[in-house]
């Protein structure tokens, strides 16, 4: 096998993705437990990441097979519900740490509220910032990153603090320094893991969450796919419950 080829990639995939699942076991259930806490106290799950990380926020929130009680929020939240010109959006906007108070203050959260943030590096200001503020308000806080990465790299924030120093529950996504995997013969490398890894952790929280719920006898609330019969109907009866709560389609 190549070192660089699609099936190398595959062999790094694989190992990695067993790796993480192992050692995160532990860190999966206690988010899950926390998450449970918070839905059975009428809470919602508030997701985060900005750049490649909000697809993690993705997994995580609006979409089928995963929990109703889930709020995304991004960094166009500031153009989108703040009032911000769309000039305001760019790759340096996630290391700002002023823009995390806003983000908070135009989300619809409310006391019982755990947040979920995904950040490979943990150290961008916005980040940073932002899981500051969520643990100072009381909330709960779940952090995927790469501890290997965040350790060779220096904090953003003026605080010099990462994500992974300030959640309550930190899962690393195994990802090596810089993400990708792959060495290139004149340096760098290409095979980026952090998104896979990512949603793999996303995922089995998820499952955790729903498997405590339904042991429980209780009923989990779920999306279908919106593309079965059905589907639509079935996930807006249980929106309904969360109105004015949990935003879709932004």
């Amino acid at each position: 096998m190549s070192e660089l080829s699609a099936d190398a990639y595959l062999h790094v995939v694989t190992e990695t993705v067993q790796r993480v699942s192992a050692s995160q076991r532990d860190g999966v259930e206690k988010a899950a437990e926390m998450i449970v806490a918070a839905l059975r106290g009428g809470g919602v799950v508030h997701a985060f990441g900005s750049g490649h990380s909000e697809a993690f926020a993705m997994e995580v929130a609006g979409r089928a097979g995963g929990l109703v009680p889930t709020n995304r929020i991004a960094l166009r939240d500031l153009v989108l519900f703040g009032g911000e010109p769309p000039s305001v959006l760019g790759p340096m906007l996630e290391r700002d740490p002023s823009v995390a108070r806003r983000l908070y203050e135009l989300a619809p959260v409310q006391p019982a509220d755990i947040f979920v943030f995904a950040s490979n590096s943990g150290v961008n200001g916005s980040i940073v910032e932002f899981a500051t503020l969520v643990k100072e308000r009381g909330h709960g806080l779940i952090a995927v990153t790469s501890l290997a990465h965040s350790a060779g790299v220096d904090s953003r924030h003026p605080s010099g603090r990462k994500l992974s120093d300030i959640a309550d529950v930190v899962l690393d996504n195994g990802a090596p320094y810089g993400d990708a995997t792959l060495p290139l013969p004149g340096g760098g490398a290409v095979g980026a893991i952090s998104s896979i890894t990512a949603a793999l952790l996303a995922q089995q929280v998820v499952v955790e969450v729903v498997r405590r719920l339904v042991e429980a006898g209780e009923v989990p609330p779920v999306y279908l796919s919106a593309n079965i019969p059905a589907g639509d109907e079935h996930n807006k009866e249980l929106e309904a419950r969360y109105a004015g709560r949990i935003r879709r389609g932004a």
